[in-house]
């Protein structure tokens, strides 16, 4: 569970720097330069996602058990992600609705994401991971839209031929990861 905790820590350390100390973060983008500042986020990002995964494939051998999720949430589950599958593709595909809307929908996509796995896991890995990114993807979302509330930040109208490709996208990435990629990746078929 140390690994984990250690994986957890850096990824999620990392990936908050930007919320939680911005002057700091500008004043080493402006000390090593864009790339620079790029290049040492990439490899931290890198070695704590490695250390977070393995972390959980060590801690899944010998689970904690918590609770037992009942035999149908895994519906719902797929119903989540989902959702957050197109919430996340609404971050990056300009002239989407979404975006106008909740201005961080990736946040909210990983906030999502994570909510639906700890309906259906019930370890203690589960929770700390599951729960760890449901903490960053809320928080990270409320301060991201109170700081673009501060700054007066509008996001561009969208269309509903972006909302569409949007949904779309989502969708087929969703089914992909969930039919084929999940089980082959994370060794777990989600509809089994």
């Amino acid at each position: 569970m140390a690994i984990l905790i250690l994986g957890l820590v850096i990824f999620i350390g990392i990936h908050s720097i930007r919320l939680v100390a911005p002057a700091w973060r500008d004043a080493q983008v402006a000390r090593f330069g864009e790339h620079g500042w790029k290049g040492i986020y990439s490899v931290a990002s890198l070695i704590g996602f490695v250390l977070l995964v393995w972390g959980y494939g060590i801690a899944r051998r010998t689970p904690t058990v918590l609770w037992m999720p009942p035999a149908g949430i895994r519906h719902l589950t797929a119903l989540f992600v989902a959702v957050a599958f197109v919430l996340i593709v609404a971050a990056y595909i300009p002239g989407n609705r979404i975006k106008r809307t909740l201005g961080h929908p990736m946040m909210a996509g990983t906030a999502i994401w994570a909510l639906g796995h700890l309906l259906a896991n019930g370890t203690l890995n589960a929770v700390v991971l599951f729960g760890a990114f449901l903490a960053w993807g809320a928080a990270g979302l409320l301060v991201c839209r109170g700081r673009d509330r501060a700054a007066g930040v509008r996001y561009p109208a969208g269309t509903p031929s972006g909302d569409v490709k949007v949904v779309v996208i989502g969708l087929v990435a969703w089914a992909i990861f969930a039919f084929v990629l999940h089980r082959w990746l994370i060794g777990v078929s989600p509809f089994a």
